[in-house]
């Protein structure tokens, strides 16, 4: 039967539809999307040798005696500019602010054809060291207010480049859903004295069929009232509200959760194209007892329609524990 379930976090209500529900395994699109993509593409502007052709300043480079392994540039067609200051307009109804802020790209590794998956953990644990450090060099400007850290593998997760790459947005502002959410989880701590967040993670562990992988640090799973088939999130055991706050014990650990769901993903559901986020405190604020950062990852197996747009609501196709169920089945080569 068809069931109502509340995802306390975001206060979304998410229609269970048991009996319009796929198996697990009918999401994964065709077997060509695992087709190996070339190691290196002569005009891909982020594989070496063309840095050239990126046409913006590098802000980073993490590099080791064989070269680069990590880069951050300024994104060629910025949502954001860092000149000027922050100016708020308003007449009537009319208010507009003036767009600083920042727009890299993280360009993850200097081979064109690798994903997530498919790294080893060392170059995942580089990735996470570079967020770390820009997140911490951006939350210093005072005109940035909240720092998103988000993935878009695929053209309909909104990417048209091939090559691994992610990006960070610094913005003037917190968005409203970011405020929303911390207003709820502010709520709940005062109603509870604990972190929602904290008491999410513990009810899953408890619960255990929708974890899909627990390390020593993180901990991944699909939430009891997930969005969309397959959403899943990856919380620190650890609270903490700002990412900047990770170690460098706990970065080695979450480069191999990222790993495991990652290839859960590529070799159940055929590399399917997906968005990533890190959900951190806004920058004037680092530590508190009611927020817990987390990164939300986004398999793009269905589509928004009507209904989602009229309601506001969301129906999931996929049952949550069957979901993880199956992503827990998925046999990861011992090769990669």
């Amino acid at each position: 039967m068809t069931e109502l379930r509340q995802n306390l976090i975001t206060r979304d209500w998410v229609i269970i539809a048991s009996e319009r529900s796929k198996r697990p395994h009918e999401f994964a699109p065709p077997l060509s999307k695992l087709e190996p993509l070339p190691t290196y593409r002569d005009d891909c502007p982020f594989c070496p040798g063309n840095e050239h052709l990126t046409g913006t300043q590098e802000c980073l480079r993490l590099a080791d005696n064989g070269g680069w392994r990590v880069r951050v540039v300024g994104n060629k067609y910025p949502a954001l500019s860092d000149v000027g200051q922050r100016v708020r307009h308003g007449e009537g109804i009319f208010k507009s602010l003036s767009g600083v802020g920042y727009h890299e790209v993280v360009i993850e590794h200097p081979r064109h054809d690798l994903n997530i998956a498919l790294m080893d953990i060392k170059d995942i644990s580089n990735i996470l060291r570079v967020y770390r450090q820009r997140y911490g060099e951006l939350r210093k400007d005072p005109r940035v207010e909240t720092i998103i850290i988000f993935k878009n593998h695929g053209g309909s997760a909104g990417t048209s480049l091939e090559h691994p790459h992610s990006q960070i947005a610094a913005l003037p502002i917190v968005p409203y859903q970011w405020r929303d959410r911390a207003r709820e989880a502010v709520r709940y701590y005062d109603d509870t004295g604990e972190c929602l967040f904290c008491r999410t993670l513990k009810d899953e562990l408890k619960a255990g069929d929708r974890i899909i992988y627990a390390g020593e640090h993180f901990v991944a799973f699909i939430p009891y009232a997930a969005l969309s088939p397959f959403h899943t999130w990856i919380f620190p055991r650890n609270h903490a509200s700002s990412f900047d706050e990770i170690t460098d014990l706990e970065i080695p650990d979450l480069a191999q959760t990222l790993k495991v769901v990652m290839s859960q993903f590529y070799f159940g559901l055929n590399n399917p194209d997906f968005n990533y986020t890190i959900r951190s405190i806004p920058t004037a604020e680092q530590r508190t007892d009611y927020f817990h950062w987390y990164i939300a990852i986004i398999p793009r197996v269905s589509l928004t329609a009507g209904f989602e747009l009229g309601s506001g609501m969301y129906i999931n196709t996929s049952v949550p524990e069957e979901s993880a169920e199956f992503l827990r089945s998925i046999k990861i080569p011992s090769s990669i």
